[in-house]
């Protein structure tokens, strides 16, 4: 694993600045901590839908990205305008492909790339930010592609996540999110029996490899939460599926048993446009 970069950026107009922290209420910024994740298909064009106005609307103390298809100083470039925010990325070696990154209000005590294994630390999936009380895992999980042809490669990477997982976890609390690349439960998808075993996202080596990694000690938070709950996370650009709401629940937070008590709520913002994935929000208490 690599120490990552971080670009803090100079400090915003003071007007600007009084927007950005009059939202969060000294009670909930000391008590709270609100975590936004969202697969934002693309960041430059995200960038341009809205972006900055759904991070007013939702007020993070952290948000996680994934899939932000640019470079490391690309990243930095289109982001720039976040100023008063410590902002790290893990790009992939293949430009325009993969990445992820983290965007803190308070600087992590560090931030380290990947997962320790060669075969799989090339595509920029992983970031890992450790806070006072446990380490944040973002992941962008391989997905298996048309006609499955990465299934076995995917399911190679899903147990040398998991024991990436539980070494970190040996440390400290970890909480894990983004997306997943599948839909856990039968609840998780609008068309479960046509596409299991048949699509990329549902079959049943995917579903184990996630069985695998709540195995470490984790809760499905928005599940836990909201036990009958049917929300999606994901909806195919083809066919009007999100207009018509046939989508997928493929984005997560994935939160160490010894956290649960601590677990305030987790939402899924699937109002929220700008990519083929919405984002979703857990909030912690002290």
């Amino acid at each position: 694993m690599t120490l990552s970069r971080a670009f803090l950026f100079p400090p915003l107009p003071s007007y600007f600045s009084v927007v950005a922290y009059l939202s969060l209420p000294a009670s909930t910024a000391s008590q709270q901590m609100k975590i936004i994740s969202w697969n934002v298909n693309g960041l430059r064009a995200t960038i341009g839908k809205e972006f900055h106005t759904h991070i007013e609307v939702l007020r993070p103390d952290v948000m996680c990205l994934q899939e932000t298809k640019a470079q490391d100083d690309q990243v930095a470039a289109a982001l720039a305008p976040m100023q008063d925010w410590y902002i790290y990325s893990n790009s992939a070696e293949k430009k325009g492909y993969s990445g992820v990154a983290i965007l803190s209000r308070t600087k992590p005590q560090s931030v380290t790339h990947d997962i320790g294994v060669p075969d799989h630390d090339t595509e920029g999936r992983v970031i890992t930010a450790e806070f006072d009380n446990f380490y944040l895992i973002n992941v962008y999980v391989p997905n298996s592609g048309d006609g499955m042809k990465r299934l076995e490669y995917r399911a190679e990477w899903d147990k040398a996540f998991a024991a990436y997982l539980s070494k970190l976890k040996k440390k400290k609390a970890i909480v894990v999110t983004g997306d997943f690349n599948v839909a856990h439960q039968p609840i998780d998808l609008a068309r479960p029996k046509e596409n299991y075993n048949k699509t990329s996202g549902y079959t049943q080596t995917e579903i184990d490899g996630m069985d695998g990694l709540l195995q470490v000690g984790l809760l499905d938070a928005y599940r836990h939460l909201n036990p009958t709950a049917v929300q999606y996370t994901f909806w195919s650009v083809r066919f009007g599926a999100r207009a018509k709401n046939v989508g997928w629940r493929i984005d997560y937070f994935l939160v160490d048993k010894k956290l649960e008590s601590k677990l305030e709520s987790s939402t899924i913002h699937d109002q929220l446009m700008g990519s083929d994935h919405c984002p979703i929000e857990l909030i912690l208490t002290d």
